[in-house]
């Protein structure tokens, strides 16, 4: 059989393997930088330590974590975090955390996400209700979590589920919160 050896499998699934690590380092990085603008030194900037802890249990090499925290330090880093609302299928809100260095193309890329798949775009404070910001439960900071969790049908779970799929593509997006029931301890 022509074509098909054991490395070329193993070439392939690799591949798959370091996109997927690479996109979670990416976001895991913007993250140190994004916390590290106010405070660079860990000991002194809770958010820093968290993110950086988060970052070593995801296996990033050291000198990518010195290098973001270098760089924000030294440049302000110009990043903007960002917080985007909408509702998707069955009228979930849902609330985006992202960190960026271009607003407009993160906005665009979130709102063709949201479109592909029966979400709607929600001005800025029209969903933020439904959540309020408190310690998160594994004790790593503050979070948004759901205040009134809502029930979804069974045909708008499935739609929900690769709505929130499709949002976490997008490289910049950090964090998808959803006040559906069984999702709001699932996704944060």
């Amino acid at each position: 059989m022509s074509g098909h050896s054991h490395w070329a499998g193993i070439k392939h699934k690799k591949e798959i393997t370091d996109q997927k690590r690479g996109k979670i380092f990416s976001k895991l990085l913007a993250a140190i930088s994004a916390a590290a603008k106010t405070e660079p030194n860990p000991d002194f900037n809770p958010r820093l330590r968290t993110a950086v802890q988060k970052a070593r249990e995801a296996s990033v090499p050291q000198e990518n974590i010195e290098r973001a925290i270098k760089r924000a330090a030294e440049t302000g880093a110009a990043l903007e975090e960002l917080v985007f609302e909408a509702y998707g299928p069955g009228g979930i809100a849902l609330l985006m955390t992202a960190i960026s260095d271009n607003r407009n193309r993160t906005v665009q890329e979130v709102k063709l996400a949201l479109k592909e798949r029966g979400g709607k775009w929600a001005e800025e404070g029209s969903v933020r209700w439904a959540f309020e910001f408190a310690p998160s439960e594994d004790g790593s900071g503050i979070a948004w979590r759901a205040k009134f969790p809502q029930d979804v049908a069974p045909d708008d779970a499935a739609k929900l589920a690769a709505l929130i799929e499709a949002l976490e593509e997008v490289n910049d997006v950090q964090a998808v919160i959803t006040n559906a029931a069984e999702a709001a301890e699932e996704t944060q």
